[in-house]
């Protein structure tokens, strides 16, 4: 396996599958253009993308930066074969180059894989929490 950091629109869309739903140039476009915006790709020995992470740094003036793991994502032929591990791995290798003094991602309390995954990279589960979210789209 190799894990790589994609600069490339052309890259993102190849590995469309590992995502929610289809990449949109424009974002896609954005998201790549932002340095504290990272897109790791983990390919398998034939150079197929199988595992996908992204992460975002976030600065605070009273706290400094920490990366946000936004979304995880590993395709069903490579589960159990420590890609998503691996992959969560990588991006804290970035965010402590970067000098981020933490990393965090939030998980639906019954995503019993992605808490395995997420513990298995060494998280600590700190506490539960209530997500509140705004739908701006529908304004």
């Amino acid at each position: 396996m190799r894990i790589e950091r994609v600069t490339a629109e052309a890259d993102v869309h190849r590995a469309a599958d590992l995502f929610d739903a289809p990449p949109i140039d424009s974002v896609t476009r954005r998201f790549l253009s932002e340095p504290t915006h990272h897109l790791l790709l983990a390919y398998d020995d034939a150079d197929r993308p199988v595992g996908m992470i992204t992460g975002v740094e976030t600065t605070h003036p009273d706290k400094g930066t920490e990366m946000l793991i936004y979304e995880l994502g590993v395709a069903p032929v490579a589960r159990l074969q420590g890609v998503g591990t691996a992959l969560v791995d990588a991006l804290a290798a970035i965010a402590r180059k970067n000098g981020c003094y933490g990393m965090w991602v939030a998980a639906e309390s019954d995503n019993k894989a992605a808490l395995a995954t997420y513990r298995r990279a060494g998280a600590d589960e700190e506490m539960t929490f209530t997500l509140l979210s705004w739908d701006l789209a529908k304004d």
